[in-house]
């Protein structure tokens, strides 16, 4: 027997539909009413660009939508995005999917149809999420060993001595200092960049 899943539930979210007026932002709006979603619409966007990021969910029209809606870079909306998508002319479809848009809603909208949406739109945004920050964790973990790498480097040429020797001086100064080893590695190759910045300017 399959353990129980829990039934989405949006009850208090607010979703922005960024629409022109049009019998599809009523259905939409009506939909949202439905699960317990403030809707609001605008067009061509709202008057405050920073007030776009109190929303839970964005809906976008793919026909007409562009760049310049957006207060951030395409792809990095800090919400999930739903797609409007009343014509499948290819460029419009790759325009939505450049913008990020995690699910998509086929015009014209009617009485249902916006919850799967959302479920949607909420799974894939939040794996989405959580990759970049899986990235962003080993693209910091990379950096850090680099700089491990450059300053028992470093080290080893200002001592005339082997890495272990090196390596082992670098574990000294980070426990002196109450520092990681990696923090500590990062401040003497930052300090030799300096170094070598003002050499420059000095014309050494």
């Amino acid at each position: 027997m399959s353990p129980a899943r829990h039934t989405p539930n949006f009850v208090g979210w607010r979703a922005l539909i960024l629409h022109r007026p049009h019998d599809n932002v009523e259905a939409l709006l009506a939909q949202c009413a439905r699960i317990g979603i403030a809707g609001e619409a605008a067009w061509p966007a709202i008057e405050r660009e920073a007030g776009m990021r109190d929303y839970d969910v964005l809906l976008i029209d793919a026909d007409r939508g562009h760049d310049e809606q957006f207060p951030w870079p395409a792809g990095s909306a800090p919400m999930p995005i739903i797609a409007l998508i009343g014509s499948e002319a290819p460029g419009r479809i790759a325009w939505s999917m450049g913008q990020g848009a995690d699910a998509q809603l086929l015009k014209p909208i009617g009485s249902a149809g916006l919850y799967s949406a959302l479920v949607a739109a909420r799974e894939s945004f939040t794996r989405r999420r959580s990759q970049e920050q899986e990235i962003a964790s080993l693209k910091e973990r990379l950096l850090k060993r680099q700089a491990l790498a450059e300053a028992t480097a470093m080290l080893m040429h200002k001592h005339d001595c082997d890495a272990g020797y090196a390596f082992n001086l670098l574990r000294k100064k980070a426990m002196a200092e109450r520092q990681s080893i990696e923090d500590t590695a990062e401040r003497i190759v930052a300090g030799a960049e300096t170094d070598g910045r003002k050499n420059v300017t000095n014309g050494r």
